[in-house]
């Protein structure tokens, strides 16, 4: 385990001091190349994971990972609007992300072990995970979760009001100085912004994968393999962002399926006495892990192809029209 979080911390390391060290627009060629070697050593962990422990933790971690990895797809859209919103030139995008995506891992780090601790104690939090999650499906399908519009937190509000904060970037850094005042730049708003709003995604993306596994390192490395390559996959995607247009039909129906299941779950293993004379409801069937890796799978893969097949349907009717 500990080998794991030192070859993980080594990546984000070099990620973020080395391949980062200089400000850039990564080429498309980067950004591919980045993309494979962390998909690939996320599917090489999966599979030392099923040698080491067998093939149940394999697959909770190939699920986790994948749920992880769809919703933070759907987050690059709102990255995007910060982004444009605090006006963070080009060449300094990657260097806000790398730093931004740290602080969000650590975040999430403390989010999951509280998740984890709560979980154990109070096995019924799964009802209030599942109908969370219900909630989220059905605000996606329905458009109620569309991001058209990036809104400050509380946090950088605050900020804002006790600190002064300049409307010029400089460079990397964090403090500048103007006609002789100190004045923080917008970089660390910029920070916190991506930060916390990762944070924020937190609360679909942290109950979604315990529907899937309570081991907290299963846990906590499918989030880190998610957040790795985030910021390539950012640069890659960029105005295709938009034409995923069936993307968050296919999160829906992932963030349906994981919410039932974690409903199910705490029915299995909870009393509930107009139900069944104060017994836990042991009758209730569990979903088995490989059939939720299947359900995952289609449900992103076939939203991504039909998003796919509908931007080259738009295109054909815009050429047409041209001619």
């Amino acid at each position: 385990m500990i080998c794991t979080f030192v070859v993980l911390a080594v990546f984000f390391v070099v990620d973020l001091f080395v391949i980062g060290r200089k400000p850039h627009v990564p080429s498309t060629k980067e950004c591919v190349q980045h993309i494979i070697f962390f998909v690939a050593m996320a599917l090489v962990f999966g599979a030392l994971l099923w040698w080491v422990a067998g093939s149940r933790p394999a697959i909770e971690f190939y699920s986790g990972w994948l749920t992880e990895y769809s919703l933070s797809i759907d987050n690059l859209f709102v990255f995007v609007i910060i982004m444009s919103n605090f006006a963070v030139p080009k060449q300094l995008q990657k260097f806000v992300l790398s730093v931004g995506i740290t602080i969000a891992l650590l975040l999430r780090g403390i989010f999951i072990l509280a998740g984890s601790a709560l979980i154990v104690r109070f096995t019924w939090v799964f009802f209030i995970f599942g109908a969370f999650l219900l909630f989220t499906a059905f605000k996606l399908i329905s458009g109620g979760d569309d991001d058209e519009e990036y809104h400050e937190n509380g946090i950088i509000r605050v900020l804002r009001k006790v600190m002064r904060v300049s409307d010029q970037y400089d460079g990397k850094h964090l403090r500048t100085t103007l006609d002789g005042v100190k004045y923080f730049t917008p970089m660390l708003i910029v920070f916190l912004a991506i930060g916390t709003t990762d944070v924020m995604f937190a609360f679909d993306s942290i109950p979604a994968i315990f529907g899937l596994t309570k081991d907290p390192f299963i846990v906590f490395t499918a989030n880190i393999f998610a957040l790795l390559g985030l910021q390539q996959l950012y640069f890659l995607l960029g105005a295709l962002l938009d034409k995923l247009v069936y993307l968050p039909v296919g999160l829906s129906v992932v963030l349906a399926f994981i919410g039932v299941k974690l409903i199910m779950e705490a029915l299995h293993g909870n009393s509930l006495p107009f139900l069944n004379s104060g017994r836990p409801i042991h009758a209730i069937p569990e979903i088995p892990t490989w059939l939720s890796l299947v359900v995952i799978v289609v449900a992103i893969g076939a939203a991504s192809i039909a998003s796919v097949i509908k931007m080259k349907q738009i295109e054909a009717q815009s050429t047409g029209a041209q001619k």
